[in-house]
């Protein structure tokens, strides 16, 4: 791989000529392929014991594996039910590094396409909050997908500017992750085509957006609130650099330790680098306290990580102003009414009382949803379906939000079966042993969606979409 002059010359500058040498070296391996298993839906456990593929595990990452890439995952029928996410290992570490509680309320700033929302929505476990914002309206559109492939149901997902959510969310998250627009450098190896994007703009024109986001990000954090920074990226500038410029533009946030108390000796046998003073102009010792990731001294690529906490006599600006609904009916469909009647969830992600019908489309809020007027909101809450003349089709999102035991009309075909595959290909199946009514398809004891039955009929109600091709 040739790698650009004034980046090789950095690096060789950074780790020295030995260490250098072996990051040269492994240019030349493939890159790991890696899945992060969706905790909301199936335990690391039940995993290792249902899994179809060759795996091993990601050794810093608890629900973390590696595969062989010819075991084509995005292929199978349970990544089809939100099983998994496919994600290079290293980018699987800020999530993981960021203490998500249940209950919380969490703002993922620049979220797309949603690796890291995913994995944030399964440790909320339907509680709490997620806003999942990206300002680029297409890539948005993919986040949506994710969160709904993955079966979140407690979620915002916005396309704004930062400056936008600022001014609206002022001290209202207790946890932002913001993995910030970057120069790249870490993925040079898993997408080549990032150095000519490198040679174009370097890594002055990402700095200035960071530190265009990141003063706006911490004015939303709570006063005892978390935010952990992410680059993929080795340069200082955008990394140790941007990390003390953000302590001294805002004296209310304290650096932290990104590594758990008491497992930096197992980090450091992953291969984990702890952040460097010595990389940075003006040298500052407290950013030991944030980590980098090398592809030549673990398997996966390149990342970088900081954790800052807002002082607890910080300064409270104020929470968004409450939903209010847009159209709150006054009584629901009756076929919704008496979906509603039969599902035994739980927990409770559907409160009657929040759930608001917009231009016929039926959505349940979380308990917390603050106003969306003025936002380009993508989706507020779980979307359950359609309300049309007094029937209700249900979504494809509600089913992926669902449990199997939740809902009583089940068909549970074996994950093997051919007729999963012709479902999730928006064909038609035979109905024997199908009750009338909208029936949750699952491979083995995972809802992949709906379909229609009455007097042996059999209506696909799979998303055109996301059909397998």
């Amino acid at each position: 791989m040739k790698l650009p002059k004034e980046f090789e010359q950095r690096m060789r500058s950074m780790l020295g000529e030995s260490e250098y040498s072996a990051y040269e070296a492994c240019l030349d391996r493939h890159a790991s392929s890696a899945l992060r298993v969706n905790t909301r839906k199936v335990t690391t456990s039940e995993w290792e014991k249902i899994s179809p593929f060759t795996m091993r595990r990601v050794p810093w990452i608890s629900n973390g594996y590696y595969y062989d890439y010819a075991d084509a995952p995005s292929k199978h029928p349970y990544y089809y039910a939100g099983l998994y996410y496919l994600q290079e290992p290293s980018a699987m570490t800020p999530a993981s590094l960021l203490p998500i509680e249940e209950g919380d309320r969490v703002l993922d700033l620049c979220a797309a396409p949603g690796g890291k929302s995913t994995e944030l929505a399964a440790k909320l476990k339907g509680t709490g909050l997620l806003v999942a914002n990206d300002i680029s309206a297409t890539r948005a559109k993919a986040l949506l997908k994710n969160l709904e492939l993955f079966g979140a149901t407690n979620v915002l997902v916005i396309s704004e500017e930062s400056g936008a959510l600022a001014d609206r969310f002022a001290g209202y998250f207790d946890k932002i992750l913001v993995d910030a627009p970057c120069s790249g450098e870490g993925m040079f190896r898993k997408q080549p085509a990032i150095m000519k994007n490198w040679e174009q703009y370097g890594t002055g024109y990402y700095n200035d957006l960071q530190k265009q986001i990141l003063p706006q990000a911490a004015a939303m954090l709570k006063p005892g609130g978390l935010m952990l920074y992410s680059t993929c990226t080795f340069a200082p500038l955008e990394d140790e650099e941007t990390v003390a410029w953000l302590l001294k533009e805002c004296p209310e946030l304290e650096l932290m330790p990104v590594i758990p108390e008491g497992r930096e000796a197992d980090y450091e046998s992953y291969g984990f680098m702890t952040g460097r003073p010595d990389w940075m102009e003006t040298p500052l010792e407290e950013t030991v306290k944030c980590a980098r990731l090398f592809p030549h001294r673990l398997e996966g690529e390149g990342h970088f990580t900081a954790l800052f906490r807002k002082k607890t006599d910080a300064h409270a600006t104020g929470i968004p102003d409450p939903f209010r609904g847009y159209c709150k009916p006054t009584s629901l469909p009756c076929e919704l009414s008496e979906m509603l009647d039969i599902l035994k969830l739980r927990d409770n992600r559907i409160d009657r009382n929040r759930i608001v019908i917009r231009e016929e489309r039926v959505y349940a809020m979380p308990e917390d949803m603050p106003s969306t007027v003025g936002l380009r909101v993508l989706r507020s809450g779980w979307y359950l379906g359609d309300a049309k003349k007094g029937r209700f089709e249900p979504s494809q999102a509600f089913a992926m939000g669902l449990f199997a035991d939740e809902y009583p009309n089940v068909c549970k075909l074996p994950v093997n079966d051919p007729r999963v595959v012709r479902y999730l290909k928006c064909e038609t199946l035979d109905t024997d042993g199908m009750q009338d009514g909208n029936v949750l398809i699952c491979a083995d004891e995972y809802p992949l969606g709906f379909a229609r039955v009455k007097n042996a009929s059999f209506k696909n109600r799979y998303l055109p979409g996301w059909r397998m091709m």
